[in-house]
C-alpha cells in the first residue's frame, strides 16, 4: 500500500473498532458516505490539517496514529527521538531536587542560551533544539532550587520557555506525549515566573494543542482568555505584550477559519495587523513568539487556505505577502511556501505546485519532510504525472522516504 491507503485503512480499522458504519463517520464530519468511503480505500488525500484532525476526533484517535508519525528515516534522522525521551524524564521530576554537578549559571547566562535556541527554531532545526534542552532543563531547575527573588522567578521564566522550545519542536517531528508534557510543564513554571505574560504564553501553547482534537470553539475561548489577561499591558504598549497579543489573535484566527467562522477568522488578522504596526523593531523576544508583519501576512494566507480560498489567497500572496515574507525565518518562510504549494495544486497549477514545495524542502528540509500536509501535497502531485513518475519526484519522494 501506498502512504494514503494506510492512512485509508488506520481509518476503516479505527471506525470498524467503534462499531461505526462509514455514514455515522460521514454524519458527525458533515461529508457524505462516499468521500468517507474513498477516503478509507487511500483515494482522497487528507491534505488539510483542520480535516485529519477532525477524522481522528470522530473516530476517538490521535491525529498522529492516523497518519503514523513521526515518520520513519534513516537510523541518523531518528536519533532525535533519544533526545525526546532524556527531556521527557527531565520533565517528569519537574517537583523533586534537580540532578546538577556545580553550581548553575545565573538567569542572565541562561537567558543568553535562549537565544542560542532562538536562532535554531527559526532555522527549523528541531534534532539541535531537543538535543540542547535536556541540560537546559536541569540547569534552570537548579537554579530555581538555590536561588531566591527575582532571580528565583527568572529560572522558572528560563524552565518555562525551553518547555516551548520543546513543544515546538515535538510538533514538527509528530511526538504526542512530548507536546503534552512539555506544555503541562510550561503552564507549572509559567505561573511561577513572576512575568505577568508568561501564563498566556502558555495559553497559546495549549491552543495549539487543541486543534489536535479539533476543539475550534474551545481553541478560540482560550485565546480570548489569554488575551483578556494580556490587554492592560498591550494597551499601555508593553513591547512584549503587543507580541503576544497579535500571536494570541494569529491562533485565533486560524482556530476561527478551521471552525468556518470566515469573518471571526479575518477579523482576527485585522487585530494581529494592528499589533504588528505596533511592535517596536528592538523589542527582545524573551517569549519566543515570531510575530510580525510578515508572520501575519503569512497566517492570512494560510487562514485563506484553510477555509478553502485558495485563489484568495494566492490574491494575498501577489498583493502584499512577497516582500513580507522575506524577512521571516526559515521556519515560517517553509511553511508559507507549503501554504503556496497546496494553492497552486488546488488552483489546477501542478508544475507551480511542485516548484512551491521544492523550495519549502530547500528552506527547512526536516520541517518539511515531517509534515503530513507536505507529504499528502507531494502524493497529490506525484499521483497526477500521467506518464510515469518523473526522476524528479522520484528524487523527492526518497528525501521524504515515501513509499508507493
Amino acid at each position: 500500500m501506498n502512504e494514503a491507503q494506510e492512512i485509508g485503512r488506520r481509518m476503516r480499522d479505527a471506525r470498524l473498532r467503534l462499531g461505526l458504519t462509514q455514514a455515522d463517520v460521514a454524519a458527525a464530519l458533515g461529508y457524505t458516505q462516499g468521500w468517507v468511503s474513498k477516503a478509507e480505500k487511500g483515494r482522497i488525500e487528507l491534505d488539510r490539517t483542520s480535516v485529519i484532525n477532525a477524522v481522528a476526533g470522530v473516530l476517538h484517535i490521535h491525529p498522529n496514529e492516523l497518519i503514523e508519525r513521526p515518520y520513519w528515516g534513516a537510523a541518523a534522522a531518528n536519533q532525535w527521538e533519544v533526545s525526546a525521551s532524556a527531556i521527557i524524564r527531565e520533565l517528569r521530576r519537574y517537583d523533586l531536587t534537580p540532578v546538577f554537578d556545580g553550581p548553575p549559571r545565573s538567569a542572565a547566562a541562561l537567558w543568553g542560551e535562549t537565544t542560542r535556541l532562538h536562532g535554531l527554531r527559526d532555522n527549523a532545526a528541531s534534532t539541535a533544539i531537543l538535543q540542547a534542552l535536556p541540560d537546559l532543563l536541569r540547569e534552570a531547575r537548579a537554579l530555581a532550587e538555590v536561588s531566591s527573588g527575582r532571580e528565583r522567578e527568572e529560572a522558572f521564566g528560563i524552565y518555562a520557555i525551553c518547555c516551548k522550545f520543546g513543544h515546538t519542536a515535538a510538533h514538527a517531528l509528530g511526538h504526542p506525549e512530548l507536546v503534552a508534557m512539555t506544555c503541562e510543564r510550561a503552564a507549572w513554571a509559567a505561573g511561577r515566573s513572576g512575568d505577568e505574560l508568561m501564563p498566556a504564553v502558555a495559553d497559546w501553547m495549549r491552543v495549539w494543542d487543541m486543534w489536535a482534537t479539533a476543539d475550534w470553539g474551545d481553541a478560540t475561548a482560550l485565546s480570548d482568555k489569554a488575551l483578556r489577561l494580556v490587554e492592560p499591558l498591550y494597551t499601555r504598549g508593553d513591547p512584549h505584550a503587543v507580541r503576544v497579543w497579535g500571536s494570541l489573535h494569529l491562533r485565533a484566527a486560524v482556530s476561527a477559519a478551521r471552525g468556518s467562522l470566515p469573518n471571526e477568522a479575518r477579523h482576527r488578522i485585522a487585530q494581529a495587523e494592528e499589533a504588528a504596526e505596533r511592535m517596536p523593531p528592538t523589542a527582545f523576544d524573551r517569549h519566543s513568539l515570531t510575530f510580525s508583519a510578515g508572520n501575519v501576512a503569512a497566517h492570512a494566507v494560510n487562514v485563506e487556505l484553510e477555509m478553502s480560498q485558495q485563489d484568495e489567497a494566492l490574491r494575498l500572496h501577489e498583493a502584499k505577502g512577497k516582500a513580507a515574507i522575506l524577512a521571516l525565518p526559515k521556519s515560517r518562510r517553509g511553511h508559507y511556501q507549503l501554504d503556496l504549494a497546496r494553492a497552486y495544486l488546488w488552483t489546477g497549477q501542478r508544475e507551480r505546485a511542485l516548484t512551491e514545495l521544492e523550495r519549502a524542502e530547500r528552506t527547512a528540509p526536516q520541517l518539511i519532510r515531517n509534515h503530513p500536509i507536505a507529504r499528502a501535497t507531494l502524493r497529490r502531485i506525484r499521483s497526477g504525472e500521467r506518464a510515469g513518475v518523473s526522476e524528479r519526484l522520484r528524487r523527492m519522494s526518497s528525501r521524504f522516504h515515501l513509499d508507493g
